[in-house]
């Protein structure tokens, strides 16, 4: 079977990343695109789910920035897990 070449951009971290999770898993990221490629053939799908990861919504992002800008004015409240679990079951 004959071989050709396919050009990939990809942000230079996202592929650093690849690289380094290609090799422990024994493979470089030729191999892990062309199972990728044949898995999509055969089954006529993205073999994987694709979603939007909810940790990201616009809400959890200000909550973020809103706790790390109380983090700085030093107005940060501790409490243990079994403090959580008591305030959250009343």
């Amino acid at each position: 079977m004959s071989q050709v070449s396919v050009n990939i951009r990809m942000d230079e971290e996202l592929k650093k990343a690849m690289e380094r999770t290609c090799q422990a898993l024994g493979m470089n990221m030729t191999t892990a695109f062309t199972i990728f490629a044949k898995k999509m053939s055969r089954e006529q799908r993205i073999p994987f789910e694709v979603s939007v990861d909810p940790f990201y919504s616009d809400s959890n992002i200000a909550a973020i920035n809103e706790a790390a800008e109380q983090i700085e004015r030093g107005q940060v409240v501790i409490k243990t897990f079994e403090e959580l679990e008591m305030m959250e079951n009343g």
